[in-house]
């Protein structure tokens, strides 16, 4: 007999995944079919870079599984598909494609968008995370952080308000512009800042498959938790990469 706990467990996980259905998530999980076979092609899904309990307990084990598993999986299986027979496209890198969305052919610009962005996001979402993270950034990021927005505090705040108030699925984002300047953004669904000219140094993925086995429908209480879970080291190696 299944405990209270493991009903409720099971319970969220169908709302979520009919919740990423709802909002467009477009893999076959989602939209409740098998899981997706391991991905094959020239997009491959990297692994995780920590057990699947490392970040317990702000983002917990079944949430990364299901997570990296399955969706993002879904991703890589995906654009792989829609890229099978263009070889003059899947020789690229996804860094690439997104970057120039705009030039890409109409009959895969849409897929490249929506599954591509999905692969690229989560591949620089799971480095950006660590046990034991959440230290603030120190020396010449932390100056350039208390530049832009004031101080260290002022800019969890900007993100937190930023991934609290995406409409439906999308993502919260910590940016270098095209001036160099650091700026708060946010993207709807699996767009990424690289198709507007920006180079992103920390994504926080606010789609309900991300958080809503452990917090429901209580975004703001995940966002608190996974600045505890920050990797503030690899986003300011980002940050001295955009500046070559």
């Amino acid at each position: 007999m299944m405990t209270r706990r493991e009903m409720i467990a099971l319970s969220s996980a169908s709302a979520v995944l009919a919740l990423d259905a709802a909002h467009g998530g477009g893999s076959a999980l989602a939209r409740g079919q098998a899981a997706p076979a391991a991905p094959t092609g020239p997009f491959v899904l990297p692994p995780l870079p920590y057990p699947v309990d490392a970040l317990e307990p702000h983002i917990d084990a079944q949430t990364m599984t299901i997570h990296h598993d399955r969706h993002h999986a879904a991703y890589v299986t995906n654009l792989n598909a829609a890229l099978a027979n263009r070889a003059d496209l899947k020789t690229r890198s996804i860094e690439d494609l997104i970057t120039n969305l705009d030039r890409l052919p109409d009959d895969v610009r849409t897929a490249v968008r929506n599954q591509g962005g999905g692969h690229l996001n989560h591949t620089w979402f799971w480095p950006s995370l660590k046990k034991g993270g959440g230290a603030p950034p120190t020396a010449e990021f932390g100056k350039a952080i208390d530049d832009a927005f004031g101080s260290f505090t002022k800019l969890k705040d900007g993100l937190t308000a930023s991934a609290v108030g995406v409409f439906g699925s999308g993502w919260a984002w910590l940016s270098r512009d095209q001036t160099g300047k650091l700026v708060v953004e946010t993207t709807p669904n699996q767009d990424n800042p690289l198709s507007h000219g920006n180079h992103p140094l920390l994504g926080i993925d606010v789609w309900e498959h991300a958080y809503y086995l452990k917090y429901q429908n209580v975004r703001r209480a995940y966002v608190d938790a996974i600045f505890n879970v920050i990797d503030w080291q690899m986003v300011e190696s980002r940050w001295r990469t955009a500046r070559g």
